[in-house]
């Protein structure tokens, strides 16, 4: 990779482009590979992920590991060569496995993440092309507008109304002003470089276009990116939360061990023997898998979740998305198709114009309200079409045998109108040469283009018709350009909304400008309004049901749209969002509010808000969290993401959505869908639901173990279980089947159920009391089994050995308790989760299989029984599901 090219602010544009070798059209695509090879691709260094051997060893990372290996050593040194290799036998395989969960997971983020790239367009051979930010190369035309993060170190050649954050580099909060004409002193510091815009800044306002003087490492971000790269994430808080509730659960087992410790001391036992059985018993009882099958569980969710569509770019977002209360989307792409069709035009006075087609493509036709137009209707429609195509910035083209464009969706509607008239964009500017700009902002509602015209200066203006209408003291007529009626245009807008349409104000006019540089909107005055144009993006076909969903699932949903009112009354009708016009709020009565208490009252029984500015979305969020919402937030803009970055839960779309708005999310929607969002909804809730059935089936299990030992310490008898014993049963059992719940599919029903309270504990009522009754029959009936055996002459090594088959029972009939808080096990299909029936069935014929292996039946003191006795003590483990349906039954 070559050097920076040295103080580019430094230097005029033209000095620049001859540096670089290059010109404002951009570089020859075989030239801008060929430097490719040069450069290397445009990518910052990233942390290397941990190896293999690495994740390996992160195993071991763990102060109840660490009790284990202690365990180990004391074994050798009081020559209890079988317990210390079956311990070390214990921790290798937990480790082989925790290994191979890790590393799986880390591969699928890693894919994942790689599917959102930060793309970026650029001039080359002339044409506008957009890809990857990491193809770039110095001598690179890169072409910038509001929301886009800038994707390497530029030298600007134009900037229009540019604005850029750059408190990513200079801790600055407010935006940058930035202008290409001045030549900047060699040594001016960064912040001051006007004329220059640095990888990684956000624009934030306008428009530009700037040439690649540095890229990846070489850029004034990638000088400082090693710097960071060896910091820590944060821990996500739903992980926080679980490795609290481990080290409490931890507590608590460890204080019943030492009891049970110094019990067995004062019963004659031996310290060997007391320090591995308490150990073994700590380490069994407490749910050390937790973290492993907590990981498994949201990546699982993760992965399900990109098949349905939703990238999480957070792993709690899993979680998190499951629990909202509220969804405010917006509504162009999310709840619609995205594809802006014009299928109105009303002159003023005349009767609407019908156009034909849908979506981009430009294939239809423009048909006048009676049969064929005449000379001046004819004029009317080449004039609106003239002033739309120049005040228009996107591209809509026919490249290798089929249509291609990019840009504003308004923009591209517009050019799809004008090609059905015979109009195309290149052709019009070759004749009408553009001379500058002002273009469209969400806050200015209009975009103007100055051109040449006949030898005349004549500006073009599109946007909304309450900001165009003043600008016009004329308006176009079958009969020549008339005064201005404002009451008809209302009256023709009002129509057009109440329709559904999107309406647009397109007006024209000769201005006189002193010079290209200072044309601005103090020049658009006595213009002549020329039309309104009537747009639609159709609802995706599976809206009206999402929003459905939605509803059934508890979860309120609102449209925040900047439209017109009575467009997005008209949309949210069809959507069955309203039932009164009472719930529709604008940004103008949001304005008006006086104080938060006005703004709740707005907002709280509102599902449309229309005409609403970019601080007012943040405000409707503000509004919903002190009412006790959780809230998630969707959008595509820069203007979207203070509230992204406010909301709960914050979904960014993949295809239409800015970079910056991608950043501020905590999940992104690939396919801009609301169906998804309400996919990622119901994937969430399972995610949650089975990280409370893990919990569960570990805290149970160990807690049944714990009243066995009390049990049998307290009546004075000898121990029911060896401490290998222990290790085993937690290793045929536990090891394999919480993760197993992990990959439990949905119960169905997670979309019919209210949202939890986002406050909720993960250990709630509902838990304790299953804990308590399982623990309860399982170690109750268990130790009941181990005194019944003694009496009957057994000698002791027998007795465990029917114990020990029973506890295995026990947790593979268990498990299936565990796949439901509610319903019952006999409505699961054992089928639908395959893993976990494999991987109970497997537990049984392991250790059905270890009583016939020699050397492994001698280390766990365990022998064959009769399918009698095996039958008999399935018959008693089956209570526990008898007393766990009861339960569900009356609770």
């Amino acid at each position: 990779m070559m050097d920076p090219m040295p103080a580019p602010h430094a230097k005029s544009t033209g000095e620049v482009l001859e540096a670089l070798h290059t010109s404002p059209h951009g570089l020859a695509l075989a030239e801008a590979a060929a430097r490719l090879q040069v450069h290397g691709p445009n990518e910052l260094p990233k942390a290397r992920p941990p190896g293999l051997l690495q994740v390996f060893v992160r195993q071991f990372y763990s102060p109840l590991i660490y009790v284990l290996l202690a365990a180990a050593i004391l074994s050798l040194l009081i020559q209890h060569v079988t317990d210390a290799g079956f311990i070390a036998a214990v921790l290798l395989i937990n480790a082989v496995i925790g290994t191979v969960q890790e590393y799986s997971a880390q591969r699928a983020a890693t894919a994942l993440n790689e599917l959102v790239a930060t793309h970026c367009r650029v001039l080359r051979d002339g044409d506008t092309y957009e890809f990857d930010a990491s193809g770039l190369v110095p001598g690179d035309i890169v072409l910038l507008e509001s929301g886009d993060r800038v994707p390497a170190d530029l030298r600007l050649l134009a900037a229009n109304d540019l604005e850029v954050d750059e408190s990513l580099l200079t801790g600055e909060s407010l935006p940058v002003h930035k202008d290409h004409t001045p030549v900047l002193p060699v040594d001016a510091v960064l912040a001051e470089r006007r004329n220059m815009a640095f990888a990684g800044t956000l624009v934030s306002r306008g428009r530009g276009r700037g040439v690649v003087v540095s890229t990846g490492l070489a850029t004034a971000l990638g000088q400082i990116a090693a710097d960071v790269l060896g910091h820590a994430l944060g821990k996500a808080p739903l992980v926080v939360r679980m490795e609290r509730f481990t080290r409490f659960v931890a507590i608590v087992v460890g204080v019943a061990a030492v009891i049970m410790a110094v019990v067995a001391l004062w019963q004659g036992m031996s310290y060997s023997e007391v320090f591995l059985l308490a150990v073994a018993l700590a380490v069994s009882a407490i749910p050390e898998g937790l973290p492993v099958a907590l990981t498994v569980a949201l990546a699982t969710g993760m992965h399900r979740m990109a098949k349905r569509h939703v990238i999480i770019r957070r792993l709690v977002a899993v979680e998190a998305l499951g629990s909202c209360t509220f969804v405010a989307t917006d509504k162009t792409g999310t709840l619609t198709v995205n594809q802006l069709t014009a299928r109105r035009i009303l002159f003023p006075g005349l009767e609407p114009w019908e156009v034909t087609g849908e979506g981009v493509i430009p294939e239809g036709m423009i048909l006048a309200p009676r049969g064929a137009p005449t000379a001046a209707e004819e004029a009317l429609l080449e004039r609106l079409c003239q002033a739309a195509v120049l005040a228009s910035e996107a591209f809509l083209g026919h490249r290798d045998g089929s249509w291609t464009w990019h840009g504003d969706a308004v923009d591209v509607a517009l050019l799809s109108l004008a090609h059905k008239a015979g109009f195309n964009r290149e052709e019009m500017l070759n004749a009408f040469p553009e001379l500058a700009i002002i273009p469209f902002e969400s806050d200015r509602m209009y975009a103007a283009s100055l051109n040449r015209v006949e030898g005349e200066s004549r500006v073009s203006v599109k946007g909304a018709l309450e900001r165009v209408l003043p600008m016009c003291s004329k308006m176009a007529t079958g009969g020549g350009d008339v005064p201005v009626d404002t009451a008809l245009l209302e009256g023709h807008a009002q129509t057009l909304a109440e329709q559904g349409f999107r309406v647009l104000a397109i007006a024209d006019g000769q201005v006189n400008v002193d010079s290209s540089e200072h044309f601005s909107g103090e020049h658009l005055h006595d213009l002549t309004l020329l039309g309104l144009v009537g747009m639609i993006d159709p609802l995706r076909p599976e809206a009206r049901a999402a929003v459905a969903a939605c509803r059934q699932a508890g979860i309120a949903v609102a449209m925040v749209t900047g439209d017109h009112p009575q467009t997005a009354l008209a949309i949210a009708r069809e959507l069955e969002l309203v039932q009164r016009d009472e719930q529709l709020v604008t940004g103008p009565q949001l304005r008006q509010a006086e104080d938060e208490t006005a703004v709740d009252r707005l907002v709280r029984d509102a599902r449309v808000f229309a005409r609403v500015e970019p601080r007012q979305k943040l405000d409707i969020v503000h509004s919903l969290q002190r009412q006790g919402h959780f809230v998630a937030v969707s959008g595509d803009g820069a203007n979207d993401a203070p509230a992204l970055h406010a909301a709960q839960v914050g979904i960014a779309m993949g295809l239409s959505g800015t970079d910056v708005a991608r950043e501020s999310a905590d999940m992104i929607i690939t396919d801009d869908n609301f169906a998804s969002i309400v996919a990622g909804v119901e994937e969430g809730r399972v995610a949650y639901a089975n990280v409370r059935k893990v919990i569960f089936l570990l805290v149970s299990t160990g807690a049944a173990e714990l009243v066995l030992f009390t049990l049998a310490l307290f009546t004075a008898q000898p121990l029911p279980l060896l401490a290998v014993q222990l290790l085993w049963l937690n290793l045929v059992t536990n090891g394999i089947q919480d993760v197993a719940l992990a990959f439990e599919p949905g119960e169905g029903d997670e979309l019919r159920r209210p949202p939890r309270p986002p406050r909720e504990a993960v250990f709630n009522r509902l838990m304790v009391e299953r804990v308590v009754i399982s623990a309860l029959v399982i170690g109750g009936m268990a130790f009941t089994v181990y005194q019944w055996l003694l009496g009957r002459g057994l000698d002791i090594d027998e007795a465990r050995n029917g114990t020990l088959l029973l506890m295995v029972l026990f947790e593979n009939i268990h498990v299936f308790n565990s796949r439901s808080e509610t319903r019952s096990v006999f409505r699961h299909n054992p089928l639908r989760n395959p893993i976990l029936l494999v991987g109970t069935v497997a537990a049984q014929l392991i250790h059905i299989g270890a009583m016939y292996t020699p050397g492994l039946r001698d280390v766990l003191r365990i022998q064959p029984v009769s399918p009698q006795h095996w039958l008999d003590l399935l018959l008693l483990a089956l209570s526990v599901l008898v007393v766990m349906e009861l339960h569900k039954r009356f609770r």
